[in-house]
C-alpha cells in the first residue's frame, strides 16, 4: 500500500511504525510542516493505564520508551495552602521533544520517511495514494476543508490556559488551586525531566479579565503567574516556549473517513488536558487502525469503517469524561472558596463521575474517609 501521513506527531508516527512492521512493502511517508526539533509547549503525560494498553499492545515500544519516563506514584492537590496528596494514582511524564525524538528515529529505522518542512496544503500535492491519514492536530485544514463530509463540531471552551515550563522539578502531577482577589488561578504542573516540569496556568474567562491579561504584555503576565504561584514555585522562573492565553475546542467528528482519507489523533478529536489522555488517545487510535487493517487487508473501505466501529466505543468513553471534567474547572471560581481541601480534593477526583467512592476507598482510604467524617450519608 502507499501511504500518505500528515503530520508526523504521536498518532502519525505510531501509525507508520505498525503498519511498516505489519508489511515491510507498504510505502510510506509522512509530511511534517515543522522542523525536526520544534515542538511547543513542554512535557506531556501518561497515565499508569495508558502505559497498560501500550505494554499489552506493543511492548518492543513500551521498553524502547520507559528509560525516558519521569515516574511517580500520587497525585497531588493544593487547595491555596493546604496540600493533600491523593495515592493510587501513578503518572509518567516525558518532554514533548524526547518523545517525538525518539519516536522520529524509531520509524525512520523502519524505512519510513519523513518529510520535514513540508507544508502539505491540499490532497492533490500528496498525488496518488491508496491511504491518506490526517493526523496533523487540533488545526488540521484536511478536517477544515472537509467538515461537511466528516460532520464536524468544535465548541470552544470559556476557560483561558496558557502552557509554561519552569526549572522548579515537582515531584509528582499537581494540581495548585490559588485564590486571587481576581480570581481562582489554577495551575497543572509536573516533572518531565529532573530539572524542568510543566507548567500550565489556567483561569475561567472573568478571572482572566479581571486579572487584565488581554492588554498585559508577555512579560507582565509571567511576573503576574510567578506571584501567584511564589509559594509554589520556590523562586524558579517560569519559562515561556511560544506561549500565549488559548481555548480550549471540545472537536468531534461523526464520520471518521470519507474515500481513501482518515483521521487520527487531535485531528479527529481533543480530549481537554486535564484528564491527560491527549497522547494515549491519539497512539491507541493508531492501534485500532492498524488492528483493523490488519485483519482486512488492503480493503481500505472496509477497514476505514471497522476502525470507527470498533475504536469508537472506548474512546467516546474517555472523550466524554474529559468534556465533563472542563466544566469542572469551569466552576472553579465557584467550587474552591465553598469547598473544604478535604472536600475539593474529593470532588478532583470524583468529578467525571467515572470514580466512585468505592474505588476511592479503594485508590485512597484516608482521604474517602475524611470525607466520609464531613459526609457520612457516602459511606451508606
Amino acid at each position: 500500500m502507499k501511504i500518505r501521513i500528515l503530520g508526523a506527531g504521536p498518532a502519525g508516527l505510531y501509525f507508520a511504525a505498525l503498519m511498516r512492521q505489519l508489511d515491510p512493502t507498504h510505502d510510506i511517508e509522512i509530511f511534517e510542516r515543522n522542523p525536526r526539533d520544534a515542538t511547543w509547549g513542554f512535557g506531556v503525560v501518561f497515565s499508569d493505564r495508558a502505559l497498560d494498553f501500550l505494554r499489552a499492545d506493543d511492548d518492543a515500544l513500551y521498553q524502547y520508551l520507559t528509560p525516558h519516563l519521569e515516574n511517580w506514584p500520587d497525585i497531588t492537590v493544593v487547595h491555596n495552602d493546604t496540600t493533600i496528596p491523593i495515592a493510587g494514582n501513578g503518572f509518567a511524564s516525558i518532554g514533548r521533544l524526547e518523545l517525538l525524538t525518539l519516536l522520529f528515529d524509531y520509524v525512520e529505522k523502519l524505512g519510513v520517511t519523513i518529510h520535514f518542512e513540508t507544508d502539505i496544503t491540499s490532497l492533490a500535492q500528496l498525488g496518488e495514494a491508496d491511504l491518506v491519514v490526517g493526523a496533523n492536530g487540533a488545526f488540521s485544514w484536511l478536517r477544515a476543508e472537509n467538515e461537511d463530509k466528516f460532520e464536524t463540531t468544535t465548541d470552544w471552551r470559556p476557560n483561558k490556559f496558557i502552557w509554561y515550563g519552569t526549572t522548579q522539578p515537582f515531584n509528582s502531577l499537581t494540581l495548585t488551586f490559588r485564590e486571587t482577589e481576581h480570581g481562582v488561578f489554577c495551575a497543572h504542573h509536573y516533572r518531565y525531566r529532573p530539572d524542568m516540569s510543566t507548567f500550565l496556568v489556567e483561569v475561567t474567562h472573568d478571572t482572566w479579565e479581571r486579572a487584565g491579561f488581554a492588554d498585559m504584555s508577555p512579560e507582565d503576565t509571567i511576573k503576574l503567574c510567578e506571584q501567584v504561584f511564589a509559594k509554589d514555585l520556590k523562586q524558579h522562573p517560569i519559562i515561556s516556549n511560544h506561549s500565549h492565553w488559548r481555548n480550549f475546542p471540545a472537536i468531534w467528528n461523526e464520520h471518521w473517513s470519507f474515500d481513501n482519507v482518515v483521521l487520527i489523533g487531535d485531528a479527529l478529536r481533543t480530549a481537554h488536558f486535564s484528564i491527560g489522555s491527549g497522547t494515549r488517545l491519539a497512539m491507541e487510535d493508531a492501534v485500532s487502525l492498524y488492528k483493523a487493517f490488519k485483519e482486512l487487508g488492503t480493503d481500505v473501505p472496509a477497514a476505514l469503517a471497522r476502525f470507527q466501529e470498533t475504536r469508537l466505543p472506548p474512546m467516546k468513553k474517555i472523550w466524554d469524561a474529559a468534556n465533563v471534567s472542563i466544566r469542572w474547572y469551569e466552576e472553579m471560581d465557584q467550587l474552591v472558596p465553598a469547598l473544604t481541601p478535604v472536600e475539593f480534593a474529593y470532588s478532583y477526583m470524583t468529578r467525571t463521575g467515572r470514580v466512585s467512592h468505592a474505588e476511592m476507598l479503594r485508590r485512597d482510604p484516608a482521604l474517602a474517609k475524611a470525607y466520609e467524617a464531613l459526609h457520612p450519608e457516602v459511606a451508606s
